[in-house]
C-alpha cells in the first residue's frame, strides 16, 4: 500500500505561481502513471495532468502551457508547477497512483 501526501497549496493572486508536491510513502512509486486531479466547489473531480515512469506527460486543455508536471523517482515525488494561475484554477488538488488518492491540497486564486 502507498500513501500519497500532497503539499504546496495556498492562496495566490491571479497570474501567480504555485508548485504542488505529491510524495509517496510506504513504498516507492511503481512504474504506473501518477495523475493530478482537481475538484472545485460544487463540481466533479476532473483530470489535470499525468506523468508516466519515463517522463511522458499529458494535460487537460485548460492548463496546457501553464502547468508542468514532473517527477523525481529517487525521491518518490511528483510535482505540479502551476504558472499564470486564474481564479478558475481554484480547487482542491489531488494526486492519484495505483488507485490510491492523497488527501488533497487547497489552491485558491484570488481575482
Amino acid at each position: 500500500q502507498v500513501q500519497l501526501v500532497e503539499s504546496g497549496g495556498g492562496l495566490v493572486q491571479t497570474g501567480g505561481s504555485l508548485r504542488l508536491s505529491c510524495a509517496a510513502s510506504g513504498r516507492t512509486f511503481s512504474t504506473n502513471v501518477v495523475g493530478w486531479y482537481r475538484q472545485a466547489p460544487g463540481k466533479e473531480r476532473e483530470f489535470v495532468a499525468f506523468i508516466n515512469w519515463s517522463g511522458g506527460t499529458s494535460y487537460t486543455s485548460s492548463v496546457k502551457g501553464r502547468f508542468t508536471v514532473s517527477r523525481d523517482n529517487a525521491k518518490s515525488t511528483v510535482y505540479l508547477q502551476m504558472n499564470s494561475l486564474k481564479p478558475e484554477d481554484t480547487a482542491v488538488y489531488y494526486c492519484r497512483h495505483d488507485g490510491y488518492w492523497g488527501q488533497g491540497t487547497q489552491v485558491t486564486v484570488s481575482s
